[in-house]
């Protein structure tokens, strides 16, 4: 069929348009790439937009050759597995019986974690408990308190509802028990909802700093979201001093912020094209329906 001029001059305006979005979506991200590898003066100037100027990579050598840099990168990957792995486990365990209408209780529990969503025992309740438990400088000091989204389970319920019960009765007539539901026929038909959830948990761990900052004291377990800000903290005192004997510092002050940007965000940019194909189908159908 022979298209419009009218529709024709809407695909040009659409096209137009999603180029826009994009480069104003973009822009931000490579402007901190192009600072990063650039060098003081320039930045300083504001000259810097999306190449490079005075190309720089002092400071990727400053932070990449300190071995505390790669322990507490270390110590992040770990605390995103772990809690990523105990997060996905234990929502599961959650959402699966709540997406059942014979549960009994289930509205009640519902509103009990919907409740939490909204009001908690605040900082200092929590940090006596978690010490008490002696989870201080420890790796559970992170992962179990964050160990639930309930947004996330919430999310998972909804997806789990739509799985038509038929399939689940006629495993039953097959002598089938809940474990084998839920590991053989449940958890396969929800790969797009595992992935979404595990890029989300994924990308809450990777990015927490602050349970580290209240509950640990050895910088050896640091991750390296604290060691990066401490970089960013010394650098700009360094500045602030008026220092200049350690030219490399100086140059560092310039551009730390850019460079420890980079370096935080590039492995969840790494992970996210594999997971991508799930990630639109996962919230979509976890979405739909209350």
């Amino acid at each position: 069929m022979k298209e419009s001029w009218q529709y024709k001059v809407f695909k040009v305006f659409n096209v137009g348009v999603l180029i826009f979005i994009v480069f104003v979506t973009l822009f931000p991200f490579f402007n901190i790439v192009a600072q990063s590898f650039s060098s003081e003066a320039y930045i300083n100037s504001g000259q810097v937009s999306l190449w490079p100027k005075g190309f720089n990579i002092e400071t990727y050598k400053v932070i990449m050759s300190d071995t505390m840099f790669w322990i507490n990168y270390k110590n992040t990957v770990v605390y995103t597995v772990v809690g990523t792995i105990i997060s996905l486990i234990l929502s599961t365990m959650i959402a699966y019986p709540l997406a059942k209408s014979r549960l009994k209780g289930r509205r009640f529990l519902t509103l009990f974690f919907v409740f939490t969503m909204f009001f908690n025992g605040g900082l200092i309740p929590n940090y006596v408990l978690v010490t008490s438990l002696g989870f201080g400088n420890s790796i559970w000091a992170i992962v179990i308190p964050n160990a639930i989204s309930v947004f996330n389970m919430l999310i998972m319920r909804t997806f789990f509802q739509n799985i038509p019960e038929e399939l689940e009765e006629a495993a039953i007539m097959d002598g089938s028990s809940t474990f084998g539901i839920l590991f053989k026929i449940v958890l396969p038909l929800s790969k797009p909802i595992l992935a979404t959830m595990m890029l989300f948990y994924a990308v809450t761990h990777w990015n927490s700093w602050f349970p580290a900052f209240i509950f640990f004291t050895d910088k050896e377990l640091f991750p390296v979201s604290i060691y990066l800000r401490n970089m960013i903290k010394g650098a700009e005192a360094t500045v602030g001093t008026g220092a200049t004997a350690a030219d490399n510092m100086v140059q560092i002050s310039a551009n730390i912020k850019s460079v420890t940007m980079v370096l935080t965000v590039l492995p969840i940019l790494t992970v996210y094209p594999y997971i991508q194909k799930y990630f639109v189908s996962g919230v979509m159908l976890g979405s739909v329906k209350g």
